[in-house]
């Protein structure tokens, strides 16, 4: 009798264990494919407005062609990348996700440094309507990134912590990697103020 009530119990357990944190996790990794997703969705926003953007300084700044190539250089190297949810699980083809995304953030910020020397540009509507829906996409960008990052953390919290290490060491094998969204130098110089 006692055998039987243990066996009872054990089998109790086992069965109020079993879906212990793990759809927890599921939803957890289900959640990180979104929210990169959105990044990648930002990311294609951003990507869309560049030929607009070029052709449109292209007609005030002919003689900054170098600049102009290299943005369009860098979209391209941006669009040859394909981006799914599954590149969070490839360190190789996140890096060059990445590297590719802050050569397009570096050129841009050239451009933008270039279009300052051309007074009529900056007055042109056009030119100031991009430039207001580059500046807001850069902004959801980086929402788009801090809710990536939050949802890695949590997942990699969950792993770490008791339920979830218990399915750690049977089913999610390892951590999600954390985005390292680096800016580009043009960030990291200071602006230098004329009066």
């Amino acid at each position: 009798m006692l055998r039987k009530l243990a066996a009872l119990i054990a089998a109790v357990a086992v069965v109020s264990l079993s879906g212990c944190g793990y759809n927890d996790l599921q939803r957890q990794d289900e959640g990180i494919k979104g929210a990169w997703s959105e990044v990648v969705n930002q990311y294609q926003r951003r990507a869309d407005l560049v030929p607009n953007l070029v052709n449109t300084v292209k007609g005030y700044a002919a003689q900054e062609a170098d600049v102009l190539k290299s943005v369009t250089e860098a979209r391209a190297n941006v669009g040859a990348i394909k981006a799914t949810p599954e590149l969070v699980n490839d360190p190789a083809a996140f890096a060059k996700f990445q590297a590719a995304q802050s050569q397009l953030t570096s050129a841009l910020s050239r451009l933008l440094v270039v279009a300052e020397n051309y007074p009529n540009l900056k007055s042109d509507a056009l030119f100031r309507d991009l430039q207001s829906q580059l500046e807001g996409t850069e902004n959801r960008i980086a929402v788009a990134r801090r809710d990536y990052i939050e949802a890695v953390r949590a997942y990699n919290t969950e792993l770490k912590t008791f339920p979830g290490m218990l399915w750690a060491a049977i089913v999610f094998r390892s951590n999600k990697p954390m985005a390292e969204f680096t800016a580009g130098e043009a960030a990291q110089t200071a602006p230098k103020v004329k009066f």
